[in-house]
């Protein structure tokens, strides 16, 4: 099992680079982020190997880091989510930035993904969410309210916090992020005008 790849740029393709390793050609198929980070043919490269084999083929999927190959394989245990989709969302989404959304329960970023709809978006979020929030680099705080307002379990002033600040145009892991860190500050009992008040001072450091 090829686990990593060293050598020289030969060539590029759509979504593929060929890399030659001592005289021998690898095809192996990157996202779009990671191809862009590659160097120019002729100059040497290292990525980190997913190698798949079936009954016809054997395929290489190469990342630049180990972090990001964790990533291609977790993503993965989500239903209705492959190889190709994997490969999409690495494309969009930055590792850290990936972790975060899910972390956050942000659909709407993962939904940004080209083939990925609403329902898998949602998958993502929900089946990930507890694996991953060790990766994300937020507040813990940040990630408990937002898991405490998707089961609707947020104190009504926090919730009407959030969406005044989501009205006032910021996006809800933004706003989210505001007011746990007002909610934090101000304690539980705070009305929904001294949040929206504290939230909008955060949102303006």
């Amino acid at each position: 099992m090829i686990g990593k790849l060293k050598g020289l740029i030969d060539s590029y393709g759509e979504d593929y680079v060929l890399i030659d390793v001592q005289g021998v050609g690898y095809q192996v198929h990157c996202s779009a982020r990671t191809l862009q980070a590659l160097p120019t043919p002729g100059e040497g490269a290292t990525l980190s190997i997913e190698t798949y084999v079936r009954e016809d083929q054997i395929k290489l999927f190469g990342f630049r880091t180990d972090a990001e190959r964790e990533w291609f394989r977790l993503l993965q245990t989500v239903q209705g989510v492959g190889a190709k989709v994997a490969l999409a969302v690495l494309s969009t989404l930055t590792p850290p930035d990936l972790a975060n959304a899910i972390a956050l329960r942000d659909k709407a970023t993962v939904a940004r993904t080209p083939g990925v709809g609403p329902k898998v978006a949602e998958r993502i979020v929900t089946e990930l969410k507890d694996k991953v929030p060790a990766f994300a680099n937020i507040d813990p705080a940040v990630v408990q309210l937002s898991g405490a307002i998707d089961d609707n379990r947020a104190p009504r002033p926090v919730t009407d916090a959030i969406s005044a600040l989501v009205n006032l145009g910021y996006g809800q892991p933004q706003a989210a992020a505001a007011i746990a860190s007002a909610s934090r500050s101000a304690g539980e009992k705070a009305e929904t005008a001294q949040l929206i008040k504290l939230g909008l001072k955060e949102l303006a450091k």
